[in-house]
């Protein structure tokens, strides 16, 4: 059904004024008479740009996807095909979100719920709400302050912060901009020297905690990405250099080492890398990118500390699977002997509530903050966090959960695939 019935000056006043446009239509839904045209209306909002306006302050989001339209009118075509990218078909990414669609929470009622606890406890270390911001590289790409924007939220909001080795800016300088210690994320090299001086500097910095990242030792095939850069009007080569050298000369925790020959090419290796951490440094080491039983129980044999359970947000191998249908499987093998967290795919309060309920200790965000930062910059990464946590606190209240460790799997239903 079109417009034309309605008249031209009721087309023209539903033209200028889209909010009078939503009304007009919602009084002649309202109406028996217009059976049709109220389902040609429920159809039709989302189609007139009722949900595509763009938000002009961090306060005026609903939910975190709000920032995602403002950072893709905000960035280059190729660093927001960064951010959306998966590998492929993105048929990973894609399933990242439809998994918790296979997930039900039970609501239960007449509960207090007049007080919600996030605290949780991961390594000994206590924080204040479960949900930890998961290390992502080259954020001035989208701001220009960067990882120093997102330590400053972090701070402000009391979260857990993870640092890629692929920072724009240095763990010395996130670290005093957070106020405190963050844990360092390790893309290994072909070069142990290049590894070690990291983790030096990292230890250094007073990081508690080494994350190291397997989930693209053999390489991934972002096919959104390489198209977008092809859309791009800029020429890509005046920033980013093809060799190793020049792809990390922007990233501070490569400065003053020797990269002659480097690549980050390591199909080669193996469980043995584990053991040559553990003898190297003093930090907790968690292994990202476990995703089975298998390489859980082999963290376990290797003395690993920590896991998180991660498909690299889609990023990496197209298997089809969600980390939150990965989750179970390693939480079963590894029970309670060390913690596990989990990334990939959480946009909602709800979707983190179902990893928690799961057994995950806690849920590593990515790209809504990175929304945030690149729409609003430190206020609108400080806004989605506000955002996941009020959500969170509405899902655990709804469910009679009162606190994070009385978040029960018995208040789930998983229906298979």
């Amino acid at each position: 059904m079109s417009l034309r019935g309605l008249g031209r000056d009721a087309r023209e006043m539903m033209s200028r004024h889209p909010w009078t446009r939503r009304s007009f239509l919602g009084l002649l839904g309202a109406s028996p008479l217009f059976g049709p045209i109220a389902a040609w209306a429920r159809r039709s909002l989302p189609r007139l740009g009722f949900q595509d306006r763009l938000i002009e302050a961090p306060d005026q989001a609903i939910n975190v996807f709000d920032f995602e339209a403002v950072a893709r009118k905000n960035l280059p075509p190729a660093h927001f095909a960064y951010l959306a990218t998966g590998v492929d078909d993105d048929a990973t990414l894609r399933a990242n979100r439809e998994g918790f669609s296979r997930i039900q929470i039970r609501a239960r009622r007449l509960m207090d719920v007049s007080r919600i606890d996030l605290r949780t406890e991961v390594l000994g270390q206590s924080l204040e709400t479960p949900i930890v911001i998961a290390p992502c590289s080259s954020q001035r790409a989208f701001h220009p302050e960067g990882e120093l924007a997102v330590a400053r939220a972090a701070r402000v909001k009391n979260h857990l912060q993870i640092l890629s080795t692929l920072s724009t800016t240095s763990v010395e300088d996130v670290t005093k901009a957070r106020g405190g210690p963050v844990w360092f994320q390790l893309y290994p090299s072909s070069s142990w020297d290049v590894a070690r001086a990291m983790l030096r500097r990292a230890e250094a910095a007073g990081s508690p905690v080494l994350v190291l990242t397997v989930d693209l030792n053999p390489g991934s095939n972002r096919e959104t990405l390489l198209r977008a850069m092809r859309a791009d009007p800029r020429r890509c080569a005046d920033c980013h250099d093809e060799s190793f050298a020049g792809s990390v000369r922007r990233k501070p925790m490569f400065d003053g080492l020797d990269l002659r020959g480097v690549t980050f090419d390591t199909p080669s290796m193996t469980w043995d890398f584990i053991r040559r951490l553990r003898d190297a440094i003093r930090m907790r080491l968690v292994v990202k990118g476990i995703v089975t039983a298998e390489d859980a129980e082999l963290c376990l044999r290797h003395g690993v500390d920590g896991i998180i359970v991660s498909n690299h947000g889609g990023r990496a191998e197209e298997s089809g699977r969600a980390s939150i249908e990965s989750l179970p499987e390693v939480i079963a093998a590894v029970g309670d002997r060390i913690p596990v967290m989990v990334d990939g795919g959480f946009r909602r309060g709800t979707d983190i509530y179902k990893a928690l309920a799961l057994g995950a200790r806690a849920v590593c965000i990515g790209r809504p903050y990175l929304w945030g930062l690149a729409a609003f910059g430190q206020p609108g990464v400080e806004r989605v966090l506000e955002i996941l946590r009020a959500e969170l606190v509405l899902a655990m209240a709804h469910a009679g959960a009162t606190a994070v460790d009385r978040v029960s799997r018995t208040s789930l239903i998983v229906r298979p695939g």
